[in-house]
Parts: structure tokens; C-alpha cells; sequence
């Protein structure tokens, strides 16, 4: 059963990767920069914003320092994982959608040194990608399946 979920771990890590880089490169070639399209009005539209920092701007033109950051994270989780240090699906899901987003967003700031940022809900102050919501799920998973186990 653990080879199972280590496996579910690496699915879901590409799966977020793709589909990141997919949705990031349609932005890019559909929507100039600065660019918006209303998908469901007073709720989501597309605002193509392209970010040279971390999460709200700031560090803007360091994007790269998080590179390293990135990788760190992939190798410590596969070594927690391979340890067995946690298991259990909902950490194995939490750790592959924080993995899969810290590269997705990674990948972006290797190659152009900025992260194309595109979902922009009314009711929630920013700008994302679907790495950051992988990045904000995964945590949450981590952390909901912190607190499961702390009971």
C-alpha cells in the first residue's frame, strides 16, 4: 500500500505541473500583459499580470533566489516520505500538490524570471496561478493532517 501512495504523491506533482505550465502558456499566448477577461462576472476573471517576486509582489526582480527553495522542498519531502517519517494519503496528496506547485512556479521563474499569474477572484485580494493554489491546498492538507494526527 505505501508504494501506492508514494505513487499518488509523483501523479499528483505532475499532474500539477502540467496542467500549470499548460493553463501559464495559454495565458501568455491568448491574453496580452495586463490584459483581462471576465469568465463569471462579480466572481472571476483572467487578469494576465506576470510577477518578478514572490506572493503579492514583494521581492519583486529576486523571483530566481526561489528556485533553490523549490528543489529544496522536492528533496525534502521525498526523503520524509521515503523515510516514512509521515504517511498516510492525505499528507502523500498535501506534500504532491505543495511540491508540484513550488516547481510549477519554479519552472516559470527559471525560464523567464517571473511567474505568469492569471486567476483573479472579487472576494480574494490577488492575483494567482494554479501553482499557488496547489501551494495554498497542500498546505492546508499538511496542516489539516497535522492536526488529525496531533488528536
Amino acid at each position: 500500500m505505501e508504494s501506492v501512495i508514494f505513487i499518488l504523491f509523483y501523479l499528483i506533482t505532475v499532474i500539477i505541473i502540467i496542467v500549470d505550465q499548460i493553463s501559464k502558456y495559454w495565458i501568455r499566448a491568448t491574453l496580452k500583459v495586463r490584459g483581462k477577461k471576465v469568465i463569471w462576472p462579480g466572481v472571476l476573471k483572467l487578469n494576465h499580470y506576470q510577477n518578478s517576486g514572490a506572493a503579492f509582489g514583494i521581492f519583486k526582480g529576486y523571483g530566481r533566489l526561489f528556485v533553490p527553495l523549490a528543489i529544496l522542498i522536492l528533496f525534502v519531502c521525498i526523503y520524509i516520505l521515503e523515510t516514512g517519517e509521515v504517511s498516510g494519503r492525505l499528507i502523500e496528496i498535501g506534500m504532491g500538490l505543495f511540491v508540484g506547485g513550488a516547481i510549477g512556479n519554479a519552472i516559470d521563474r527559471t525560464l523567464f524570471n517571473q511567474v505568469t499569474d492569471f486567476i483573479q477572484f472579487h472576494f480574494i485580494k490577488g492575483i494567482f496561478n494554479i501553482a499557488d493554489y496547489a501551494i495554498i491546498f497542500g498546505m492546508l492538507l499538511i496542516l489539516l493532517d497535522s492536526i488529525i494526527i496531533g488528536f
